[in-house]
C-alpha cells in the first residue's frame, strides 16, 4: 500500500497507465470497430485527406490509415511486450541462479553475461534476422535473446542483497529446501526490481522493434506495423505528410509513456 501511495503521487506514473490504457484500447479493441480492411488496396482515392469517410486519410495505395495504425499498434505493442517477456524470464533465471548459488556457476553465468555485452546487440538482431526468414516469431526471439543481460545483472544484485538477510538464514535452518527458498522467499522479494527492469525494457524492445521493421527486416508488409508505415510513407513526405506524423506521433507517445512508468514504479518500488 505505501508503494501505491508513492506511485499515485506522481504525477507521471498515473498519466502514464491512462495513456497506455488507451493506446492499447485503441491498438486492440479500435479494429473491431471500424468497419475498414487495414489491407485492401484501392488506388482511385489515394493520399486522401481525412474526412468523415476517412479519419485519417488513406496511404498511397489507398489503404485506410486509422485502421492500419489500430492494427500496427497491435502487432507493435505484442512484439514489443512479448520480446521483453523473453529477456526477462532468461534474465531473471540467470540473475536468481548466479547470486544464489554463488560458486563457480555465478562465475560462469556472468561471463556469459558480460560477453554478450560486449558484442552489439543491434548487430547480433541483423544476423538473426538475415540467416531466418523474416516473420514476427524470428523478431520476438531476436531481441528477447539479445536484451536479458541488464535484466540478469540487476536481478543478481538484489539477490546477492536478499540472501544476506535473517529472514532467509531463518528459512535454511528450519530446513526449507533450496527450490522452497528461491520461489518462497527470494523470488518474491526481488519481484519488484524486476517489475521495474521489465517495464523499462518494454520501451527498448518497443523502439527496436520498431526501428527494424523501418529497416525492413522486422514485421513485412502487407502486415501493418507503425515501423512499416513510416518506412514506407518517407518516400512520400512531401506528397503527404501526415503519412509520417501519425506512426511517428504514436511510437514517441507510447515509448515516452512506457518509460515514465517504469521511472515512476522505479522510485515507488
Amino acid at each position: 500500500m505505501a508503494a501505491f501511495a508513492r506511485f499515485r503521487k506522481r504525477w507521471m506514473g498515473p498519466l502514464s497507465v491512462v495513456v497506455l490504457l488507451l493506446i492499447v484500447l485503441f491498438s486492440f479493441a479500435g479494429p473491431l470497430l471500424l468497419p475498414y480492411d487495414p489491407i485492401a488496396i484501392d488506388v482511385i482515392d489515394s493520399f486522401a485527406l481525412p474526412s468523415r469517410e476517412h479519419l485519417l486519410g488513406t496511404d498511397e495505395l489507398c489503404r485506410h490509415v486509422l485502421a492500419r495504425l489500430m492494427v500496427g499498434g497491435r502487432i507493435t505493442l505484442q512484439v514489443g511486450f512479448v520480446a521483453m517477456l523473453v529477456a526477462v524470464v532468461i534474465g531473471t533465471a540467470v540473475g536468481l541462479l548466479s547470486g544464489f548459488f554463488g560458486g563457480w556457476l555465478e562465475y560462469l553465468m556472468m561471463r556469459v553475461t558480460d560477453m554478450f555485452m560486449s558484442v552489439p546487440a543491434f548487430f547480433v538482431m541483423l544476423a538473426i534476422l538475415t540467416f531466418f526468414p523474416p516473420s514476427i516469431p524470428t523478431l520476438v526471439v531476436a531481441i528477447g535473446v539479445t536484451s536479458w543481460m541488464n535484466v540478469a545483472r540487476v536481478v543478481r544484485s538484489e539477490v546477492l542483497r536478499i540472501t544476506k538477510m535473517e529472514y532467509l538464514e531463518g528459512g535454511r535452518a528450519l530446513g526449507a529446501g533450496t527450490t522452497r527458498l528461491i520461489l518462497r522467499h527470494v523470488l518474491p522479494n526481488a519481484a519488484p526490481t524486476v517489475i521495474v527492469a521489465a517495464t523499462l525494457g518494454v520501451a527498448w524492445a518497443i523502439l527496436v522493434a520498431t526501428s527494424l521493421s523501418y529497416l525492413g527486416i522486422g514485421v513485412q508488409p502487407p502486415t501493418a506495423s507503425w515501423g512499416n508505415m513510416l518506412s514506407s510513407s518517407q518516400n512520400y513526405f512531401w506528397i503527404s505528410p501526415l503519412l509520417v506524423l501519425w506512426p511517428g506521433l504514436l511510437i514517441v507517445i507510447t515509448i515516452m509513456a512506457v518509460y515514465f512508468l517504469g521511472e515512476a514504479l522505479k522510485e515507488a518500488l
